[in-house]
């Protein structure tokens, strides 16, 4: 698994794809994770889970019926879960976010119950970050929720345009501390 020195040289090589010089807390997966019912989702989608700090912590609740899809784009980081997960319920894919729908479809999957975010967004282009939030709609379960973490508010009214019901928690505990949006296709 990369260091942190790994992590931040990702970061450095790859500022708008790599969010952080570090990786996210323990305190940051647990906040990220609060609101997600193991015990009834059997879908889970991640995107960017860059060393895999929410994975295992998805994976160490995952109800045994149930599937993990991750979304990982950067090579270093997707060799490494590679070799770290080998769980038959988690299927690791080395493309692009904006392909939930493709992949979802791959796996006889009609649709997740939770999609969890850590990309940054506010490095991405409009376009791109707008793709991939219509993604997430599109593929996500009609009681679904869509979990995003930002270290800012910038991409609240990205957020805002796709989901007509956000929540927004905050974990100081962090580096940097982050902001934790919870969204919802029903109001």
């Amino acid at each position: 698994m990369p260091s942190k020195r790994s992590f931040l040289k990702q970061f450095l090589k790859e500022k708008k794809m790599v969010g952080s010089m570090t990786p996210s807390s323990r305190f940051l997966a647990a906040k990220m994770l609060e609101n997600v019912n193991f015990e009834t989702t059997r879908v889970i989608v991640e995107l960017g889970p860059g060393t895999g700090v929410f994975t295992e912590k998805i994976i160490s609740k995952l109800g045994p019926n149930a599937r993990l899809l991750v979304f990982e784009l950067n090579e270093q980081f997707y060799e490494a879960l590679k070799v770290k997960i080998t769980d038959p319920r988690v299927t690791l894919i080395h493309d692009s976010a904006e392909k939930i729908e493709d992949y979802l479809n791959q796996n006889n999957l009609s649709k997740a119950d939770v999609i969890i975010s850590s990309l940054p967004l506010a490095n991405f282009p409009e376009q791109l970050k707008d793709a991939i939030l219509e993604s997430s709609k599109r593929s996500l379960a009609q009681t679904g929720k869509y979990v995003q973490f930002q270290y800012s508010l910038v991409s609240k009214k990205n957020l805002e345009k796709v989901f007509p019901k956000i929540n927004i928690g905050f974990t100081p505990f962090n580096f940097p501390p982050a902001f934790v949006y919870t969204c919802s296709l029903l109001n």
